[in-house]
């Protein structure tokens, strides 16, 4: 089902997977994760991304989830599934089932593993295109794919007509500057580490591809609605009160730490799949005073959605 809400603008939170206490996926949890977001402003949601432990599931499961969240929450908000395979092939063939299962878009990232020239990964965006009529948005991040989508490759895929916008999550803001500096309004760009977020959109970014929404979305909603409309002040005062936990997207353990935010503010849970496994210790410790905090002093008088055990 496709929805008429226009991509790549507003907040889209890159939703988890949620799994079941024997480790299999919890389809109905899972809805129910998207619906809660959805209910709670957001303007578009990533599927299985990063967060969503995309490279954890089998095939079948990705299949699963994907006709889950059309089931859910399609029409409603766009729905973006990503991309993440280990060779071309497998990535153009995950588009086309992608496709047919009815979301509205793809973010695509490089192979997985493998570090390609320039000249491979835009053969791989390219050939994964061609066998998808769905708009497609590519994820720049070097510190978690060791892959930068450098200007050589944008140059070479300026003519691939479906390659629309872009994910940036490398950890420097001037590139969203250089980005639309050197190609204009021919990729859209999305602010994608969060941490940076604001920076992003005061930068040109047109939205905003997030990790700890999950946890907190109405602030995240809000916060890119002050930015839009240009109330920098505002923006600001949220952005500084949710800072300490846009820094764990940062992080190698960004799932774990999402994962755990949900369950506390209950809108998931914190299972997660191996080789992952849920914080120990003093990180969960610090996590745990750190959303706690960020829970009793919400800068927002309104009450989220609960999620249904």
């Amino acid at each position: 089902m496709t929805s008429t809400a226009a991509l790549w603008t507003g907040v889209y939170p890159a939703a988890t997977t949620q799994f079941a206490a024997d480790g299999s996926v919890d389809i109905e949890a899972t809805q129910r994760g998207y619906a809660a977001l959805v209910d709670d402003g957001v303007d578009g949601l990533i599927l299985l991304g990063t967060c969503g432990e995309n490279n954890s599931l089998d095939a079948d499961e990705k299949r699963a989830v994907l006709k889950a969240g059309v089931e859910a929450v399609g029409g409603r908000v766009p729905l973006v599934a990503g991309v993440s395979e280990m060779t071309t092939r497998r990535a153009a063939d995950y588009a086309r089932e992608a496709e047919a299962i009815g979301v509205d878009a793809l973010m695509l990232l490089p192979a997985m593993v493998y570090v390609p020239t320039s000249n491979e990964l835009a053969t791989h965006f390219r050939m994964v295109a061609e066998n998808t009529g769905l708009p497609i948005m590519l994820y720049n991040n070097p510190p978690a794919y060791r892959v930068s989508v450098d200007f050589a490759t944008l140059e070479q895929l300026a003519p691939v007509s479906n390659i629309v916008a872009i994910k940036e999550s490398a950890p420097d803001p001037r590139r969203f500057t250089d980005v639309i500096n050197r190609f204009g309004d021919r990729y859209t760009v999305m602010a994608g580490l969060d941490d940076i977020a604001l920076e992003g959109l005061m930068l040109g970014a047109s939205g905003w591809v997030s990790g700890l929404t999950s946890a907190f979305p109405q602030e995240s909603v809000a916060l890119v609605a002050a930015a839009d409309r240009g109330d920098w002040e505002e923006a600001r005062r949220i952005y500084r009160w949710f800072m300490p936990l846009l820094h764990l997207d940062a992080e190698h353990d960004l799932v774990q730490s999402i994962k755990l935010a949900e369950e506390i503010m209950g809108r998931g849970s914190e299972r997660v799949r191996l080789p992952r496994l849920p914080l120990e210790g003093a990180r969960r410790a610090d996590v745990i005073a750190m959303v706690e905090k960020c829970a009793a002093t919400r800068p927002l008088a309104t009450t989220p959605t609960a999620v249904a055990a």
